[in-house]
């Protein structure tokens, strides 16, 4: 159904934008973890978005994207006021929460965000939440006061070193399973960064969720688009995920599959730009 922008907010001028929508029904149930299906218009495309908060009282969604294909640019066009054709959800599995010990969420780029409502719920649980985060500089860093608000710690890294410590999210990580009792880690970003991330928890024997972003059409399990392969067997992001057990993730394949119509959607981009400046 259409769904009304109530705010919208430039993360990082021209690349990250965050929007506030009107969506009652979705914020009643919404649940860390849970995606949205989102249609711009008649001619768009249906692409996922994951919820990086909720307001059950106003009933409103958080979600924030990355400008960088045809349907993103078409939903950066639009301002506060502005409503989005279609916004389907909640969907997918909500992440599985336990009570008790020390979780560590790891995000990168807007990973952040989808990462932010994740780690809010184990706050809610009771748990001791712990967030690391990176960007390559310190303008490119999203969420930080927002995970400051109810963390017990924020560690930060940037690649070049122009705020907090210069390295990688992994190198922070290691450092906190050598002197830490850590129950889970839980990763939020590009499939690099998530690779390696369980590859540095694999050592340490901790639990480590990964929310994928594969390919997605329909986000209800119809396509098979979304399939990833996990312990050797196939499963659908939109209705299996989108969380899985990292150490079990086919990330070869994923970093594949994501790159499959990479030309296609560079070509679909190319067209918007060429079909908005002939207007």
């Amino acid at each position: 159904m259409p769904t009304t922008i109530l705010h919208k907010e430039s993360l990082i001028p021209g690349r990250t934008s965050k929007l506030v929508l009107d969506a009652p029904q979705i914020a009643a149930t919404a649940k860390p973890g849970h995606f949205v299906m989102l249609r711009v218009n008649e001619c768009g495309e249906r692409f996922p978005l994951t919820i990086a908060d909720v307001d059950a009282e106003k009933g409103s969604i958080t979600i924030v994207y990355l400008v960088m294909g045809a349907s993103t640019t078409l939903l950066e066009a639009l301002g506060e006021g502005d409503s989005i054709l279609d916004v389907c959800g909640p969907l997918g599995k909500a992440t599985h929460i336990e009570q008790g010990g020390t979780v560590i969420c790891v995000g990168g780029g807007t990973g952040i965000a989808a990462m932010h409502h994740i780690a809010k719920g184990h706050k809610a649980a009771g748990n001791r939440v712990i967030a690391i985060i990176g960007a390559r500089s310190r303008d490119l860093l999203l969420f930080e006061n927002e995970l400051k608000a109810f963390c017990d710690e924020v560690l930060i890294s940037t690649d070049d070193g122009s705020y907090g410590r210069k390295g990688l999210v992994t190198e922070l990580l290691k450092e906190r399973l050598e002197s830490d009792s850590v129950r889970e880690v839980v990763a939020v970003g590009p499939v690099p960064m998530m690779q390696a991330v369980t590859q540095t928890t694999r050592p340490f024997g901790v639990a480590t969720t990964v929310s994928l972003n594969s390919l997605m059409v329909d986000g209800i399990g119809m396509c098979g688009a979304c399939r990833v392969t996990v312990g050797g067997e196939t499963k659908f992001t939109c209705v299996d995920g989108p969380e899985f057990d990292g150490h079990k993730v086919d990330f070869d394949e994923l970093r594949r599959r994501l790159g499959a119509f990479r030309t296609q959607e560079k070509n679909s981009l190319e067209h918007h730009r060429c079909s908005c400046h002939d207007k």
